[in-house]
């Protein structure tokens, strides 16, 4: 039994397998906190990231400093949201809904919805309304534990980089452990690999999504669109998507575009959002992620769809990074990688 479990032990592949399936199983079974868990990280190295930035150019900045003066700015950014733009972007939100429904009431959608209220009763409109309740409702509960889990996810990630260096030292003794040191060793080898794949993928995406909503909101603005900062915001949101967001902000930004300047916008529209998918193509995911695997267009709709499934909204948005973290563990990569790493 003791050589047996020597084998194991010794046996790298096998061991990383089982440590990874515990890792699996212990994050499923706290499902209820992923969103704090996620946003922790991404906050986290966020942070980390901008430390090590800053250091490079300045290296006698204390990384506390920086911390601290980053929360602050955070803090003030919060102020700035809650205060200013939230009833900012209320209105606007309100005038977009006011803009969706007249282009819903014009006068060939209007002779459409007779035609389908003949044969829809008043029993099934109130089902629809009571189920349009109910979501109404899980919708507001959902913002309020996001909201939570923001504030939660701002103060661990405040409490772990203004601590840097004893966090990184404190976590070195696990690996210096006696019994579990094997396991502990293969954690930190999943947490490097995680770091080097989902940070970096998760850390360009964010990238593109700014550059795609400047670009979607300088061309809005160029075209007299209404509601601007609330379009900008759902853009950022859904760039967050991979490939997807830009064809799924079509929609919206065509009903819009219709009801303040008819057919002509939306063809203004499908141009723009041609022209800025072509960029996020073939400059801006080239540029961010030039050093990680890229997926075709195919796979990436294919785990977008299995992530959301699994993971809800956060499977689109986190769904390709932990793909590609997966590929990356098990040593999958293009030809053009391969070639990168030969050179």
């Amino acid at each position: 039994m003791e050589n047996a479990w020597q084998r194991f032990k010794e046996n790298v592949p096998l061991r990383r397998f089982f440590v990874l399936l515990l890792i699996i199983i212990c994050l499923y079974e706290m499902r209820a906190l992923m969103n704090t868990i996620l946003l922790t990280f991404i906050f986290t190295y966020l942070v980390v990231h901008l430390i090590r930035l800053v250091q490079r150019h300045i290296p006698k900045v204390p990384s506390w400093l920086i911390v601290t003066v980053t929360y602050i700015l955070i803090l003030l950014l919060l102020y700035f949201v809650i205060t200013i733009y939230m009833p900012l972007l209320a209105k606007q939100i309100s005038k977009m809904v006011s803009s969706v429904r007249t282009f819903y009431e014009s006068n060939q959608v209007s002779g459409l919805m007779k035609s389908l209220n003949q044969y829809i009763s008043d029993k099934e409109v109130m089902t629809q309304v009571k189920k349009g309740m109910s979501v109404m409702v899980s919708t507001l509960t959902s913002v309020g534990t996001l909201t939570i889990s923001v504030f939660m996810s701002l103060i661990l990630s405040f409490f772990y980089t203004i601590e840097l260096k004893q966090m990184n030292e404190f976590s070195k003794l696990f690996v210096k452990s006696g019994i579990l040191k094997w396991v502990f060793e293969d954690i930190a080898y999943f947490g490097k690999k995680f770091t080097n794949t989902f940070g970096v993928v998760l850390e360009a995406q964010f990238f593109i999504a700014l550059c795609n909503t400047f670009l979607t909101m300088v061309c809005l603005a160029f075209m007299r669109m209404p509601q601007i900062i609330a379009l900008g915001l759902m853009v950022f949101i859904l760039s967050l998507i991979p490939v997807a967001g830009v064809i799924i902000s079509l929609v919206p930004l065509s009903i819009v575009g219709y009801s303040v300047g008819g057919i002509r916008y939306v063809v203004y529209i499908l141009i723009m959002i041609l022209v800025i998918h072509a960029l996020e193509s073939y400059v801006l995911n080239p540029k961010f992620m030039s050093s990680k695997t890229e997926l075709p267009i195919f796979y990436t709709f294919l785990v977008l769809l299995v992530a959301e499934h699994f993971l809800g909204t956060w499977g689109l948005i986190v769904g390709v990074p932990i793909f590609t973290f997966l590929l990356d563990i098990l040593d999958i990569k293009s030809s053009d990688k391969k070639r990168k790493l030969e050179k």
